[in-house]
């Protein structure tokens, strides 16, 4: 309901501006500018992105590994469990169970750190996307540019200017 209730603002808001526009006798210019492209396309998202692999590579193996110890420990009491004593069943079942646990647990904690790690990320290449966007609708003089749409006339579409933009702002610093 909130996002309906944006966009019949943003309606409203240009086509008032697109009436008012002609009385003013100037040219009303909107453009768009699609994030997830930039997320995927521009340089310093790849860089960040790259850098959570990096960064979240060992801990990502010493899960799958965990993981693989714990299916084959499961496998192999399956197998035994048949020919074991009751106690030793239960202690062994008790054993997998307390694995089973710590494992969801770590991998659990794995996600909730890597989530965050991304939005930081993302954020920052959002940031910088921005004053990007900023600094083009300056140059172009846009009088609006949005980031969401239902559709988009492509010839409005400003996502390439900005991820050139970006990427030779990036090769700067």
């Amino acid at each position: 309901m909130k996002s309906f209730s944006r966009h019949i603002s943003l309606a409203l808001l240009l086509g008032t501006l697109a009436i008012a526009a002609p009385a003013q006798a100037q040219e009303f210019r909107a453009g768009f500018v699609n994030t997830d492209r930039i997320f995927r396309e521009a340089n310093t998202a790849k860089a960040a992105q790259a850098k959570l692999e990096q960064e979240f590579s060992r801990r990502e193996k010493e899960l799958l590994d965990m993981g693989n110890t714990l299916k084959t420990a499961s496998e192999k009491f399956e197998r035994e469990a048949p020919t074991m004593a009751e106690s030793q069943r239960t202690t062994r079942q008790r054993q997998l169970v307390d694995q089973d646990r710590e494992f969801q647990r770590k991998r659990r904690e794995f996600q909730e750190d890597l989530t965050a790690r991304k939005n930081e990320e993302l954020s920052q290449v959002l940031e910088r996307a921005n004053k990007v966007v900023k600094q083009v609708a300056e140059a172009e003089k846009y009088d609006v540019i949005l980031q969401e749409a239902v559709y988009i006339n492509p010839k409005h579409d400003i996502t390439d200017k900005v991820i050139k933009a970006l990427n030779a702002a990036a090769g700067v610093k």
